[in-house]
């Protein structure tokens, strides 16, 4: 029998879990999957995109110390970070468009996916994205 495995938590430093988590909740449409105190100020607090239950999750990781929160917002050196895929761009674009997030460049058709990068709250890139089919074989 072969290994199952799914990567279930990414975790993404944040400078604070409250103003993380509206951002997620409200702008982006995501729901709340935990928040749970683990003393001493640290929370165990996840979100994740509306879908199956037991997909991937964001951990929001409040940023400890100076060091850490050098990298709020740039986790990658300005690259694209995380993929948020979708079956309908169009609703979410312009849903996302309403609660102002901010798209950094026009939607766009790629051979793979209709996609468009937007910034969060903290200035980490994303790619929101509805994949197209792939091609049948002949």
């Amino acid at each position: 029998m072969s290994p199952q495995q799914q990567l279930a938590h990414v975790a993404l430093l944040v400078r604070d879990y409250d103003e993380a988590l509206h951002f997620y909740i409200q702008k982006l449409g995501f729901q709340l999957v935990a928040d749970t105190p683990l003393g001493g100020g640290k929370r165990w607090v996840l979100v994740a995109p509306p879908g199956p239950v037991g997909g991937s999750a964001l951990l929001l990781a409040q940023a400890d110390g100076p060091a850490q929160q050098a990298f709020v917002g740039n986790q990658t050196g300005g690259r694209v970070f995380l993929f948020l895929t979708t079956d309908d761009f169009w609703r979410d674009y312009h849903r996302m468009v309403a609660q102002g997030v901010q798209f950094q460049e026009t939607p766009r058709e790629e051979a793979y996916a209709t996609v468009a990068v937007f910034a969060d709250l903290y200035g980490n890139l994303w790619d929101l994205l509805q994949p197209k089919p792939a091609p049948s074989a002949a």
